[in-house]
């Protein structure tokens, strides 16, 4: 199974490409960053983020989206801005047929680490540490999109599993 793990943003949304072999070794097929102007207009860089985002699917062939919810707690503006990116993303998605995957913040950590009060330096640490990567993955974007991906890797087909199991009942 490969996942293409999104960490959402306006002018950097980061991107990361794990794959999961059955023996349950983590390999990592890739990370970087979609980014946009700063002054660019609203929509264009939507439209360039989308674009973007398009071509990586179709170029890297994922089977599964995993993208970061949002949080956010004092800037509004910065969060409708990131939400309007995150439903491009979603977008691009769902024109590919692939199914998505979100995850808090906390998840991803405790994904990631085992703990979801990790700082965002053991989730760095971790993500280089599982996909033995020989230094900490640049930028931070990319790094904080290959976390997301590991993320879906160790939870998502548990949680499957979990749902195909109470829908059965």
């Amino acid at each position: 199974m490969l996942v293409l793990g999104l960490d959402p943003g306006t002018a950097t949304t980061g991107y990361g490409l794990v794959a999961n072999a059955r023996s349950g070794v983590l390999a990592h097929h890739g990370h970087g960053i979609i980014s946009t102007p700063a002054g660019e207009e609203p929509h264009k860089r939507l439209a360039r983020i989308y674009d973007e985002l398009s071509a990586l699917i179709r170029d890297s062939s994922p089977d599964v989206v995993a993208i970061e919810e949002l949080f956010f707690k004092q800037n509004i503006t910065t969060g409708i801005a990131v939400a309007q990116a995150r439903g491009v993303m979603l977008l691009a998605a769902a024109h590919a047929d692939l199914p998505v995957a979100s995850y808090k913040p906390a998840e991803v950590k405790q994904g990631v680490v085992g703990v979801g009060r990790a700082t965002k330096d053991q989730v760095r640490f971790m993500t280089k540490t599982l996909l033995g990567l020989p230094g900490r993955p640049k930028p931070d974007d990319a790094a904080d999109g290959l976390a997301i991906a590991i993320c879906h890797v160790h939870r998502g087909p548990a949680e499957s599993r979990l749902l195909s199991a109470l829908s059965a009942q």
